[in-house]
């Protein structure tokens, strides 16, 4: 009975090997033959920049106070002041394109094309700037956050990445196309909202809604803020890489509240409201939302990889066996890690007036940012099940919307997106990749009309970059502003007479 036994070990090891060895030649296989992205041979077209106007046009942008947070009214002073700043600095724009003002403080321009048939192209950007900071932040700055310093080949303040750069870039190109004497064969609109940092209803939500008006079947293709040029960025990809978003995340905010009697420190109940808030908190991030690795993410990571090491490159060409090890690697860092699942922050505390009275409530702000798929009301539900206390109440506060649509990554739009930065950088290395960006943009407003929106400028960040959007000391290349304004050129040119 023994001599049967050994017979079938052998023959499945002698099988299990056969397996291994064809599954070896497929992966290589599969690896050799995957497309590395090489770039196609476009002309590159040397767009005639005034930089020194653009440098001094965005400084100057960025000394106007046009600061929105969600407590305060904005200042109408100030962006009544930008208003008339960019109706004096580009006058050849004012008298080609009509320009109206929605809800007092943000702005319609429209450039009728010659083709009434074609649905138009909407240019997006926003007016409004988070705060510099407290007291300490301030102190932390280089350069004053609203001076629009000029120094050491960058223009420093707030709004110089975030994002007077796209307001400004778009109407040095339209300048200078309306002083060559162009005309769209398609209409143009440029969209510069208020309050886009605060959720967008009153700005880029009302001229949505102004647009849909008059054209009910609305825009043909949408470009906002979102990707850059990531430089030293992805980890172990020499290349920049050119992150175009294809589609943003949702944004839920919830506030948890815990009750409990108050009274004296001295003699506290088994639970306080504290406690029993912070128990909740705690459920919440022991127990992350699953991650996945699909859309954007996963299309992202099949233009990267084939440019990365050997590890990467394999990995792209194989993703039925090598998925869940990617996903594994995305998480290792917070900011690929928000790039595959849904994440959770606690952002706000609120709890106590005296250190020796107990507090009858604590309240707890959480914010989810939510991926594609998921829904404002399955994360809502899915927080009830993992805190799984009915003392503790849950309910969405403030602006709150869906993940938006994705848009295609292998149709026209998106094409003529990759061939306008492949005519207007200098690289000629840089991978363009679409991106699923996880903060919020104005463009989520014209989604319903069209699947070509994304989110893109071409400003080359570096990793020490990143933290100065919305954090200390924000600044843009001055490289980087001419770029942008030289692709918005190219753009509006390409856009105009597409086919889509």
């Amino acid at each position: 009975m023994a001599r049967p036994a050994r017979g079938f070990v052998k023959r499945l090891v002698i099988l299990l090997g056969a397996l291994s060895g064809l599954l070896l030649v497929v992966v290589v296989a599969r690896t050799l033959l995957v497309d590395e992205g090489a770039p196609a041979a476009f002309e590159r077209i040397a767009v005639p920049v005034d930089t020194a106007a653009a440098v001094r046009n965005l400084s100057k942008a960025i000394t106007f106070r046009t600061v929105s947070t969600q407590e305060a009214v904005p200042d109408t002073n100030a962006f009544l002041s930008i208003h008339r700043f960019l109706a004096e600095t580009y006058p050849r724009t004012h008298v080609a394109l009509t320009r109206e003002t929605v809800s007092a403080l943000s702005l319609l321009y429209s450039w009728e094309g010659s083709d009434a048939a074609l649905r138009p192209a909407i240019f997006m950007s926003h007016l409004d700037v988070v705060p510099a900071g407290d007291d300490e932040d301030l102190a932390s700055w280089t350069h004053p956050p609203f001076e629009g310093a000029v120094d050491a080949g960058h223009v420093w303040g707030r709004g110089a990445l975030d994002d007077k750069i796209g307001v400004i870039a778009i109407l040095e190109a339209v300048e200078l196309l309306v002083r060559r004497g162009f005309r769209p064969r398609r209409t143009i609109h440029l969209v510069f909202g208020h309050d886009e940092e605060v959720g967008g209803p009153n700005g880029a939500a009302k001229i949505a809604e102004v647009l849909a008006s008059r054209r009910p079947d609305g825009p043909a293709f949408v470009i906002d803020e979102g990707g850059v040029v990531a430089e030293g960025v992805v980890a172990d990809v020499s290349h920049p890489v050119a992150l175009i978003g294809v589609a943003e995340k949702g944004y839920l905010s919830l506030r948890l509240t815990s009750a409990a009697e108050g009274g004296h420190s001295s003699a506290p109940p088994a639970t306080t409201a504290i406690g029993r808030l912070s128990r909740a908190i705690t459920r919440l991030e022991a127990d992350p939302f699953p991650a996945r690795l699909d859309g954007p993410t996963e299309a992202m990571f099949r233009r990267i990889g084939p440019n990365g090491p050997l590890l990467y490159r394999v990995a792209a060409a194989n993703m039925w066996l090598f998925r869940p090890l990617v996903k594994r690697m995305m998480l290792k860092e917070a900011a690929t890690a928000s790039m595959v699942r849904t994440t959770t922050a606690p952002t706000m505390l609120q709890a106590g007036v005296k250190e020796n009275a107990l507090p009858g409530t604590a309240a707890a702000v959480v914010n989810f940012r939510i991926m594609p798929g998921e829904t404002t009301r399955s994360v809502e539900d899915r927080v009830r099940r993992v805190v799984a206390d009915t003392l503790v109440d849950i309910r969405p506060i403030n602006v709150y919307f869906e993940p938006s649509p994705v848009a295609d990554t292998d149709g026209p739009a998106f094409r003529i997106l990759a061939r306008t930065l492949r005519e207007t950088t200098p690289s000629s290395e840089v991978i363009i990749a679409p991106y699923l960006v996880p903060g919020a943009t104005d463009s989520r407003y014209f989604s319903r009309f069209t699947p070509n929106v994304f989110r893109f400028i071409p400003v080359t960040l570096r990793d020490t970059d990143l933290a100065r959007i919305h954090g200390v000391d924000e600044r843009v290349r001055i490289e980087g502003l001419a770029a942008a304004v030289a692709f918005f050129h190219r753009l509006i040119e390409n856009v105009s007479d597409a086919d889509f």
